[in-house]
């Protein structure tokens, strides 16, 4: 007889899959009528998901609501292989006969057990869930910035207005591991922001539907479907990346976060309710009142209005909506008691930037005569010659990474201690104020110790160059506010000598209209509106610094006009005073090049400048081709050695019974015969695999090689060999060579980058004009 006693053992809150075991005591009511699980979705979703992912697929089952009864989860965990589409579509079939719904976490992990975002170690897909509002438009904005992805799923569910909600996926070139899972989870997070999407996947751990299975919620069940198949439709991380921080926020979406009371009427049904005494009505008159002086007080409190302005309201509301109405003494002594308890709790009050008074009505003319005869000295320059001038905007342009915030620091330090740097000269100590929304304040200062500038700039600068830790917040009216009143902070006795903004993007304000950087009526509305607002608040003669990302351009769209390259509306360009671009002419090269366009004095020329021993310095233009020269044969010279070593050690190590894929090359080589690191061997495998020096061998099953799932294959070169076994001629006996012939299947296309089958395998071919 069976012992029914309980265990003392404690019980797991996870019970692993078994599919011959009934973990319910009721058999579940499910519609007999409804779709049933698809392998053939399910195998396109698990190729898209983790198609060239190792390790191991953690799968996640249980019941959805609405159904009636409840049940316990099912973890199991799918080695990501070629079987994994069979065994995901088996655990589906039970879950649905258990009205189970079936997730995976897009990723792979190594351990059975793991689940955790930092369990995840590779992930080759960026996907946004879409769960509210208009699906259909914000598809459609996602492929107008973006393309078109590689998997669109309907997940099942249904938003009030009838459209279904769906998972947009992109399939990368491949898995992003180590450093890259972060630029994926905060991508995740940045096209979510962007179109109103669940802003939960910015966690790598976030778990998802997956496609083929059954949907089960408050009576529904349905297939979660593939709508959308584009299975080669592929996108590099990095560019990707790019053109979602190019990709302005949807219609209606404000990138600003919102906040409600779950308990309290919304305040916009306040603001235009009734309300009449007695409790006859949702609310009664104080409650309504209340709210609605509370509401203005907080508008006055942040700046929002002026103080004639919130009272308005107040009456306003009062006469309006209260039946029959305070007298206008209680009304009074509440609102009174309301902003003392409101500054009490929260500080003193911001105060509009354009509350003071107002500029002049008459506009300025002046004849020819006038002007000629006007023998007043200039204006004295912020930085000459002429590059910042009193009430002059400069925007300084730059690719990522390419070194202007590190450059911006140590110009701004010098101009702070009154020194001059690169040829800009201060006419004596600024007084700069550095408001910055990329560095964290730990990481601030480490990069301001790293920097190696004199002993005696660092003194003369201690006190005039004020810098903000990153800030999260945007520039618009609130945050103009705050803003100034830091300035005026920082510099009581006189105002700075220049705002500087770095970088635009993660401070922008588009407007009513939540315009993007793209649009031209939202730069201007930010330039004018925001920026110019700000100036004239804290000194009209002030000048500002505004630090902007570029675009990937052309080297010869950048030698014809390097200015097109600064992100964002046309309107920028014409409205700064003077513009710098920072680039590098040659990738392989660390010099960079800084473009000067001004417009209130003559051009200046470009100059070339490098970051030498943790210090920025100028080269002397005159010896650049010589230099150049020299350098660039020496940089030559080392990759085509590298190139020469990879080829020699594929060689001896196919002789050797050990074979490769990029990845595995370049981890196994790494920092070994003067190859350098993992990126950079990859790199150079890359050119040789683009100019047919290295091609792939997708099957070497014949070698004890399983099939690999890498976007292009193992490495193979010309008349490489595996093994060191003796090749006999059945005839003579001869030995005619050693080891088995590894012949390519795949090469890479020097056009589009993609695998191609190899015509004839026995007859090494280079790309036209490659040959040696």
């Amino acid at each position: 007889m069976r012992d029914d006693k309980p265990s003392d053992e404690p019980k797991e809150n996870i019970v692993h899959f078994n599919p011959w075991r009934d973990f319910n005591d009721a058999v579940p009511q499910i519609d007999v009528f409804g779709d049933e699980p698809d392998p053939e979705q399910i195998a396109r979703f698990v190729d898209v998901v983790v198609g060239y992912c190792d390790g191991l697929l953690p799968v996640r089952s249980f019941i959805d609501k609405g159904q009636g009864f409840d049940g316990r989860p099912h973890n199991i965990w799918i080695e990501a292989d070629a079987s994994a589409s069979e065994k995901l579509s088996t655990f589906a079939a039970w879950a649905a006969r258990e009205g189970a719904a079936v997730y995976v976490i897009p990723g792979t992990v190594a351990e059975p057990g793991q689940a955790k975002s930092a369990d995840v170690l590779q992930m080759q897909t960026v996907v946004v869930d879409l769960d509210t509002g208009d699906i259909a438009g914000k598809r459609a904005h996602l492929e107008r910035h973006l393309g078109p992805p590689t998997m669109v799923v309907e997940s099942g569910g249904v938003t009030p207005e009838g459209q279904h909600k769906a998972h947009v996926w992109w399939k990368l070139t491949e898995p992003a591991e180590g450093s890259d899972l972060a630029r994926v989870t905060k991508l995740r997070g940045d096209i979510a922001a962007r179109v109103g999407g669940d802003m939960h996947f910015r966690s790598a751990h976030q778990p998802i539907r997956v496609a083929g299975s059954v949907y089960y919620k408050n009576g529904l069940k349905t297939q979660v479907r593939i709508v959308e198949l584009n299975a080669d439709n592929e996108r590099d991380l990095s560019e990707f990346i790019d053109a979602v921080a190019d990709m302005p926020p949807a219609q209606g979406i404000t990138m600003q976060p919102t906040f409600t009371h779950a308990d309290k009427p919304a305040m916009d049904k306040v603001l235009v309710t009734p309300v009449r005494e007695g409790a006859v009505d949702d609310w009664s008159r104080f409650e309504g009142a209340s709210a609605a002086i509370g509401y203005f007080i907080r508008m006055v409190h942040e700046g929002r209005m002026t103080k004639d302005e919130g009272w308005e309201g107040i009456c306003g509301y009062n006469a309006a909506m209260l039946r029959p109405q305070w007298p206008v003494e209680r009304l009074k002594r509440e609102s009174e008691r309301l902003w003392e308890r409101h500054v009490e709790k929260y500080g003193p009050p911001l105060i509009r930037l354009d509350s003071g008074a107002p500029g002049p009505v008459e506009i300025l003319t002046f004849t020819l005569g006038a002007l000629l005869d006007d023998q007043s000295p200039m204006p004295v320059d912020i930085i000459a010659p002429r590059v910042l001038t009193p009430g002059g905007l400069l925007v300084l342009g730059g690719a990522p990474k390419v070194g202007k915030s590190d450059l911006l620091i140590s110009w701004l330090v010098h101009m702070a201690a009154g020194v001059p740097f690169l040829g800009f000269t201060p006419p004596r100590p600024l007084r700069i104020f550095y408001l910055q929304a990329e560095i964290q304040y730990h990481y601030l200062r480490e990069r301001l110790k790293k920097i190696a500038l004199p002993a005696d700039v660092l003194g003369a600068a201690r006190d005039t160059f004020v810098a903000t830790p990153k800030l999260k917040m945007l520039l618009d009216n609130e945050g103009s506010v705050r803003v100034a009143r830091a300035i005026q902070t920082a510099f009581p006795d006189s105002p700075p000598d220049i705002i500087c903004v770095d970088p635009i993007r993660n401070l922008f304000d588009g407007g009513p209209d939540s315009g993007g950087e793209n649009d031209n009526a939202a730069m201007m509305f930010f330039l004018k509106e925001r920026i110019e607002v700000l100036r004239d608040h804290i000194d009209p003669d002030c000048g500002v610094i505004l630090v902007h990302h570029t675009k990937k351009l052309s080297k010869h769209q950048v030698k014809e006009d390097p200015f097109l390259a600064l992100s964002g509306a046309s309107a920028l360009r014409g409205f700064y005073t003077t513009g710098l671009i920072l680039h590098r002419p040659d990738e392989e090269s660390p010099e960079r090049k800084l473009e000067i366009e001004l417009r209130n004095g003559p051009a200046l020329p470009a100059k070339l400048i490098d970051k030498r021993h943790g210090a920025w310095v100028e080269i002397n233009p005159m010896n650049e081709r010589l230099v150049r020269q020299e350098v660039g044969a020496k940089h030559d010279a080392e990759r085509n050695r590298k190139g020469d070593v990879i080829l020699s050690i594929l060689f001896e190590e196919a002789a050797e019974g050990r074979l490769y894929t990029s990845t595995q090359f370049g981890a196994a080589f790494e920092n070994q015969h003067g190859l350098g690191s993992e990126f950079t061997i990859r790199q150079r495998l890359n050119v040789l695999a683009t100019k047919g020096f290295v091609k792939f061998r997708r099957d070497l099953a014949e070698h004890g090689y399983p099939a690999t799932r890498s976007h292009f294959g193992y490495l193979c070169v010309e008349k490489m060999r595996f093994g060191r076994d003796p090749v006999i001629d059945p005839d003579t006996g001869e030995v005619l060579a050693e080891g088995a012939p590894v012949l390519p299947t795949h090469f890479k296309c020097p056009h589009s980058g993609r695998a191609r089958e190899v015509e004839n395998p026995a007859v090494w071919v280079y790309p036209e004009g490659l040959e040696e």
